[in-house]
């Protein structure tokens, strides 16, 4: 009787020993993006034995993001995976869960500490400098390296966004691309509506221009969307991405977007995960993780149809 009650402990403790409670805060719950990263997390978590996560929308606010993350703590989660709102806050939420000894995971949005990041911290993303360039690269082909262009930015406090825009000046100061000019650019907060929003002023001005370019696809179709209202031959304009969502490709599907540039977001979120769970279990895992970028263009598209779905 003694040695079957132990054989069923022993089954009871195998079946528990990797039971792990992760946390989860994401930026904003109405990015078409970050929802399908979120998607990724849960999906790997759904697949990992004892895996089960909590996730919380910080709602672009810092603060409240910084409140989940302390509750997490005390809650006593086994790690938190933080879709950061500021890079710039992130220190201090990796310094609360490191007192905590909590292991923490950036995805997506690099954290201002990623180069210092302890052993119980990671982040994992894909290298912003490749999306813009990228994108902008495609952009000054279909242009002939020469043209007038408006730029939509995302979130000025945002580490894509700034590595993003960053990367359109340096590929247009090159000698294959310096016929390029930027007209104005503008901050749209990866939104559709503020995009279309901005686009319709600039319109209104009556400026020629040969090209959007948008930090994401949500502006790049808030520009369309403007551009259709207004009339506007989209034959006659490039309009570049980035993100390659399922909207985004049927945009590009129709013919109104012309370049965008796959990043994996399922690939990230599931990554996340698992870098989460391997520090749960104090396993040793990469500070910096990457997930490539890709250029999609109509004659590549159909490859990755279903790729962020």
């Amino acid at each position: 009787m003694r040695k079957l009650l132990f054989a069923a402990m022993s089954v009871l403790l195998a079946g528990t020993a990797h039971a792990e409670n992760i946390g989860i805060t994401i930026a904003r719950s109405d990015s078409a993006f970050l929802t399908i990263l979120r998607q990724g997390m849960e999906d790997r978590a759904a697949k990992l034995d004892g895996v089960s996560v909590q996730v919380e929308d910080a709602q672009n606010d810092p603060s409240k993001q910084l409140d989940q993350v302390q509750n997490f703590i005390s809650s006593g989660v086994d790690a938190i995976v933080v879709v950061a709102v500021d890079g710039d806050g992130t220190p201090a939420l990796t310094k609360m869960a490191s007192a905590a000894g909590i292991p923490i995971v950036y995805a997506n949005h690099p954290p201002a500490d990623a180069d210092g990041l302890p052993a119980t911290a990671a982040f994992v993303g894909s290298n912003e400098i490749d999306s813009g360039t990228l994108e902008t690269k495609e952009v000054c082909r279909l242009l002939g390296g020469k043209g007038s262009v408006y730029v939509l930015m995302g979130p000025l406090n945002n580490h894509s966004s700034l590595t993003r825009t960053k990367d359109i000046h340096d590929v247009i100061a090159t000698d294959d691309c310096k016929g390029m000019s930027v007209i104005e650019e503008q901050s749209a907060n990866w939104d559709r509506l503020e995009a279309s929003n901005i686009m319709t002023n600039w319109l209104s001005t009556g400026r020629e221009f040969d090209a959007v370019i948008a930090n994401n696809d949500e502006m790049a179709i808030g520009a369309i969307q403007a551009m259709k209202a207004a009339g506007t031959d989209m034959s006659k304009v490039v309009v570049g991405g980035i993100d390659a969502t399922p909207d985004g490709l049927a945009a590009m599907a129709a013919g109104d977007l012309d370049v965008t540039v796959f990043q994996n977001a399922i690939a990230q979120g599931a990554t996340a995960m698992d870098a989460a769970v391997a520090l749960a279990r104090e396993e040793k895992t990469e500070r910096h993780i990457w997930v490539p970028f890709e250029l999609v263009t109509p004659e590549n598209m159909k490859d990755y149809a279903k790729a962020n779905q």
